[in-house]
């Protein structure tokens, strides 16, 4: 199994915003889609699960072409996205957002309730209470815990560190490291290149809509382009990572 984006260009109206992005996911990898802020990574996602599809290239999934298909399709293939920012259904309970996420699993694979929980022993704790009162730390618990009970093939995390307290952001990385062990196939975006390169296996630099190197996650973090295009460097890797909310 295999994710494979070719040359893709994507627009938003007359803005030519994706301008040749390509990229591979192998099965069990974690790949890190890093960049400045509007670099393009987003916009990459939103392409890859056919929110904003491409309007030239392809992207591939398990041998089938899936460009110009509806997202609800690429979703029953089995890519999960996870974007940033609030998006539980906030009415709702914990238990209700659980519950619905597990009742049509896309596939075999998918995690039962009592192996995410175990994973995320705070929903139980907090099962009874609605979604929309959670903290930003706490709603990225619950859309990761959706997204696994799910069943996906390929989870795709857009800047799951955003707005997120040094505390919660250690938290996911030790959610990232139990992923990478069970071997899920993991495409996550950062800006927090350090950050993702902990955990990811290989990493893609974007800049302005294409890629600009490409490398290994150990060789990528000490790279002259990790300066050049992101402005940090091997001396930062011991700090965590700059966020600037203090939720938890």
């Amino acid at each position: 199994m295999s994710l494979q984006v070719e040359d893709i260009h994507t627009y938003y109206g007359q803005s030519h915003v994706l301008q040749g992005i390509s990229l591979r996911v192998e099965d069990g990898e974690t790949v890190a889609l890093l960049g400045r802020n509007g670099a393009g990574k987003t916009t990459t996602m939103r392409s890859i699960v056919g929110l904003t599809p491409a309007r030239t290239g392809t992207v591939t999934f398990d041998g089938h072409n899936i460009t110009k298909e509806p997202t609800y399709r690429i979703a029953r293939r089995g890519l999960a996205f996870v974007p940033s920012g609030r998006r539980a259904y906030g009415s709702l309970t914990v238990r209700q957002n659980l519950a619905l996420a597990a009742e049509h699993p896309r596939h075999d694979g998918a995690w039962s309730m009592e192996r995410v929980l175990d994973m995320f022993p705070k929903l139980g704790d907090m099962s009874a209470r609605q979604a929309g009162h959670l903290s930003g730390g706490e709603q990225q618990m619950l859309k990761l815990a959706r997204a696994l009970l799910g069943g996906p093939r390929v989870l795709l995390l857009d800047e799951p560190t955003e707005g997120l307290s040094p505390a919660v952001v250690s938290d996911l990385g030790r959610w990232l490291t139990t992923l990478r062990e069970e071997r899920v196939t993991v495409l996550i975006t950062e800006q927090n290149a350090l950050f993702a390169l902990r955990y990811a296996d290989r990493g893609y630099i974007v800049e302005k809509g294409t890629v600009r190197h490409h490398a290994p996650a150990a060789e990528l973090r000490d790279s002259r382009e990790i300066q050049t295009y992101l402005g940090v460097g091997a001396a930062a890797e011991d700090d965590q990572p700059g966020v600037a909310a203090s939720e938890s």
